[in-house]
């Protein structure tokens, strides 16, 4: 048996788990990135809102 192919394939096989692992966290970074860079801007957006319309959305009407 050859002792030192067996350790190089399974070397190589969690090398290549490892390069798969940290190519997808690398795309949920971006992609976690992303979604905040939209959620500041959703919120610059309405904080915009409030200062041309400061009254609206400050109360709800409720009836029952």
């Amino acid at each position: 048996m050859d002792v030192g192919g067996v350790l190089t394939v399974t070397l190589s096989d969690a090398k290549t788990r490892n390069d798969i692992g940290m190519a997808i966290l690398a795309k949920q970074m971006d992609t976690e990135e992303q979604a905040g860079v939209a959620m500041i801007d959703m919120m610059n957006k309405s904080f915009m809102e409030k200062s041309v319309n400061p009254k609206v959305g400050g109360n709800i009407d409720i009836s029952i």
